[in-house]
Order: structure tokens, then C-alpha cells, then sequence
């Protein structure tokens, strides 16, 4: 581990993290990562699903590369990988769905996901339970392959959950990542995607809401080092609540001989009650001229009077705008997920959430 010294806290990739709230995941867990966790896949006919010994499998590891300290922990912790194969040329008319469902103690967590040629296929990973988890994803999208995953974090609200989920995308092949975090006191997911061929396309969407004392922390990075490749970051969230804080933090990199490169990154943060605290902090590497666009884009702010105004100027009452309000603010991203169920699944969870939130409720001035 020492190619990974323990944290300060004042590193960069770690300045926005309360790491007192860790729970000791700087450091190897006592109990060698055996919390209890119980992990379901139900899988179309076709996919093989297999729970290997990490050490002893050439596929595990393959595309996956540690960046930071608890990453490598658990990527050396974890005493068994899920390996999820998905046959060449195969169409999945139902998605995989893995739950896992965290009994408390802490754990580590592997699973490897490979997508073979021209395969189309959804893969959801859904968290729930409570759990001190650190856990990798790695992803191999086959040429000519299209996956859409999905990683939900419906953790209880004490659950502390770190992950880092590492894509490597074929020649031609499209990726469309899709993270949802509404639980859980710390949640931090560093999604990375990088090129294996030229023609990739990488789409990164995310919705995050945080409630009272939540930490929920999203760091991508969209290594562009193949030409003609495409990508589109969006992410939105909302904060309510006395010390709810977000972080995103947006690093895309454009290397020298990745010409003809399209990339853009979007952050919106909107926020419910005073005391909460979004951090957005977009980056843009280009290491050539030759790009067909490169753009980022961030803004926090609270809710557009504007829009208020015009639902209560037509006879909407102020409660209900406002709800109508946040919910456009998510549509915009949940409704690009394609798919209905889950998108009627998440949008269903946003109600839940502004149901209990003390602004839509007006008890909160503005």
C-alpha cells in the first residue's frame, strides 16, 4: 500500500471529504472485510454469473486500476469477485439486476462486467440495507457492444459507501452510465471511463438529492486518449436541510492523440433551505488543437422565481409549483435513462424525498 499513503485529508482528491466519517477505511478492516452482505443477481437466460476467488481469475482485474488508497484496499480485500459475462451479438430484453443488500459490519466488494461484441444489454446494481462498504466496478464494453449501467445508492441513512466504477469502452461501442444517490450519511463514487478503440461514445448521467448531514460525493473522469470518441456528462442534484453538502467534481482529459474528440460536462445544484453546501468544480485537459468540441458548464442556485411565478400566475398553488419545479429539474436527466420502469422508479423516489422536504412543505422562508 505504499504506493498509496494514508490520507491527510488536505490532498486534493480528499479536501472535500469529512474523512472522520469513514469509519476506518484508510485502513485494512479489522474483521478482513466480512461484514454481512447478501448479494442476489437475477439474470436473462444466456448471461453466465459466476462468484470467483479474485486472485485466481484473469478476468478480474483486467480493466480495473486502483487511484487511491481505499480502492486498492478493497480491490485486495475482497475475498470473492461476482463476475457478470455477457455473451457476443447477445440482445438482453431484460436487464440484469444485482442487489445488494448490506446487514451492517464492513465489507469489500468486487464485481467485473464484461459486454461482449456487439451485445446490447442494461445492467442495474441497486444498494440498500446498511453498510460500511468500500466496493470496485470494472466494466469492459466489447466493439460495436451498447450497455446502460446503473448503480443506485438506497442505502439507510447510516450506511458509508465508497466505490469506484472503471469503464473501459470499445472501438464503436456506447456506454451510458447512470448513477442515482438519495441514502446513505457518506456516499462517495468516482466513475471513470476511458477508450479502448476510436468511435466510442460515454454517457455519464447522475441524480443526487441530500438531506439533512448527508455527504454525497461524485468525482468522474473521462479519459479521451482514442480519436473520434464522444462523451456528455449531466449531472443534477438537489440539497435540503442544515449541513447537506455535494460535491462533484468533473476531470475530463483530452490527449494529444485523441483528435476529433466531442466532450462535454454539466453540473446543476439546486438548493431547497439555507445551510446546505454544493461543491462543483468542472476541469477540462486538452493536449490538442483538433478537437470537434470540448465545453463544461456548472451553477448552484435556488429555486427560478421565474418559473414560480409563471405556475402561480396560472392558478397552480405555491406548494404544488414548486414540487412541479424540482421535479422538471430531475426529469431532465431521469427521462434520458431509457428506461421506463426505472425512470418511473426514480421519480417515485424524488416525490418521496420532496414529501418530507420542510421547503415544499413552505415551512422554510425563502
Amino acid at each position: 500500500m505504499s504506493e498509496f499513503p494514508l490520507p491527510t485529508g488536505r490532498e486534493e482528491a480528499w479536501r472535500f471529504t469529512p474523512t472522520r466519517r469513514l469509519r476506518g477505511l484508510f485502513e485494512p478492516l479489522p474483521d478482513g472485510g466480512d461484514g454481512k452482505v447478501v448479494v442476489d443477481v437475477d439474470a436473462p437466460e444466456g448471461v453466465s454469473i459466476e462468484r470467483v476467488d479474485p486472485r485466481a481469475d484473469a478476468r478480474v482485474g483486467a480493466v480495473f486500476t486502483a487511484t487511491e488508497r481505499v480502492a486498492a484496499l478493497a480491490f485486495a480485500g475482497a475475498k470473492q469477485a461476482l463476475v457478470i459475462d455477457i455473451p457476443a451479438e447477445a440482445q438482453l430484453s431484460t436487464p440484469v439486476s444485482v442487489a445488494v443488500r448490506g446487514e451492517g459490519g464492513s465489507s469489500y466488494g468486487h464485481t467485473t462486467i464484461n459486454v461482449g461484441a456487439h451485445a446490447e444489454a442494461t445492467v442495474v446494481i441497486d444498494h440498500i440495507g446498511t453498510a460500511t462498504r468500500a466496493a470496485n466496478v470494472e466494466i469492459n464494453v466489447g466493439d460495436g457492444a451498447k450497455l446502460t449501467f446503473v448503480s443506485l445508492q438506497n442505502w439507510d441513512d447510516d450506511a458509508v459507501h465508497l466505490a469506484h466504477h472503471v469503464a473501459c469502452v470499445g472501438r464503436d461501442a456506447t456506454y451510458k452510465s447512470v448513477i442515482v444517490t438519495l441514502g446513505g450519511d457518506l456516499v462517495r463514487i468516482n466513475p471513470r471511463v476511458r477508450f479502448a478503440g476510436p468511435g466510442g461514445d460515454a454517457e455519464l448521467l447522475g441524480v443526487f438529492f441530500a438531506d439533512d448531514g448527508q455527504h454525497l460525493e461524485h468525482r468522474l473522469l473521462v479519459d479521451h486518449d482514442q480519436p473520434r470518441c464522444r462523451s456528455r456528462v449531466t449531472y443534477k442534484g438537489a440539497l435540503q436541510g442544515e449541513k447537506a453538502h455535494t460535491v462533484w467534481i468533473g476531470d475530463v482529459i483530452i490527449r494529444a492523440n485523441a483528435v476529433g474528440t466531442d466532450t462535454y460536462e454539466l453540473n446543476r445544484n439546486l438548493l431547497l433551505t439555507d445551510g446546505a453546501r454544493a461543491d462543483s468544480v468542472p476541469n477540462l485537459e486538452i493536449e490538442t488543437g483538433e478537437v470537434a468540441g470540448a465545453g463544461h458548464a456548472s451553477a448552484t442556485g435556488r429555486f427560478d422565481d421565474e418559473q414560480l411565478f409563471y405556475l402561480m400566475a396560472r392558478g397552480i398553488d405555491e406548494q404544488t409549483a414548486r414540487r412541479l419545479v424540482v421535479r422538471g429539474f430531475f426529469n431532465d436527466v431521469i427521462s434520458r435513462i431509457g428506461i421506463p420502469d426505472l425512470e418511473a422508479q426514480l421519480m417515485a423516489a424524488v416525490d418521496d424525498e420532496l414529501a418530507r422536504s420542510r421547503v415544499i412543505e413552505g415551512a422554510v422562508a425563502q
